[in-house]
């Protein structure tokens, strides 16, 4: 039973409001986007209208605009750098299987040497390699078109909306609505937080800032409720 469990996601604590305004985020992210390609093209050139990676890249950016790896330089930059890469794959390496193996590790490198890490990335990487000979055809251009266009639009509908529906975008940490400050000054620096993720061994989708403050949030409610007692 246990392996069951760890083999299903933990549940979030998203309420059904937060739900619907990352659904109807990502409805409008990706609108405007094709609505904004096809006056850009004209109707003529539906393979440049919209690439599928850009679904997932609406995902983060409306669904957790707060993750590392949906703020502006993870999109624009891991997008670009991932279709740059792509691309140089497929021209040099004849084997198409070989290309994109490479083309998505390579992303995976740069984008973390880059901190422009977004998920999305690797999609796009295989997209330049796979994605048949209209994609082929455009060279480096795929990366400004339709590739940067595309994150360019997306990010221009999360940062108005996101800011609209009073989400930090790009994210910043703040304290939760209803904070409990602890009364006695924590001393916790931002060595501290790196000195644990590093000791922690494993990558976590949430930036030293939030942690602390999360940190301070609880211990203030553990605070709070022992002078309740």
């Amino acid at each position: 039973m246990d392996l069951l469990s760890r083999l299903m996601p933990p549940v979030l604590a998203t309420s059904p409001a937060e739900r619907l305004r990352a659904g109807f985020g990502a409805f409008l992210g990706i609108l405007v986007t094709a609505l904004a390609s096809t006056l850009w093209f004209g109707t003529g050139a539906a393979p440049l209208l919209l690439i599928a990676p850009m679904g997932a890249s609406a995902v983060l950016l409306f669904g957790v605009p707060a993750s590392p790896l949906a703020q502006p330089w993870s999109i624009l930059g891991g997008n670009l750098v991932a279709a740059l890469i792509g691309v140089t794959a497929a021209r040099w390496i004849g084997s198409p299987l070989l290309a994109a193996s490479v083309a998505v590790g390579g992303t995976m490198l740069a984008t973390s040497l880059l901190r422009c890490v977004h998920p999305p990335s690797g999609a796009v990487a295989l997209t330049a390699v796979l994605g048949g000979p209209y994609i082929i055809a455009l060279g480096y251009g795929f990366a400004l078109v339709p590739v940067g266009l595309n994150s360019a639009l997306l990010l221009a509908v999360a940062l108005v909306y996101n800011n609209a529906t009073r989400r930090s975008y790009p994210h910043h940490a703040h304290p939760p609505a209803h904070p409990h400050p602890p009364k006695a000054p924590l001393a916790l620096g931002e060595d501290d937080i790196d000195a644990v993720l590093a000791d922690y061994g494993e990558p976590l989708d949430i930036s030293r800032e939030d942690l602390g403050v999360l940190l301070r949030e609880l211990l203030g409610r553990i605070e709070q409720r022992g002078n309740e007692r």
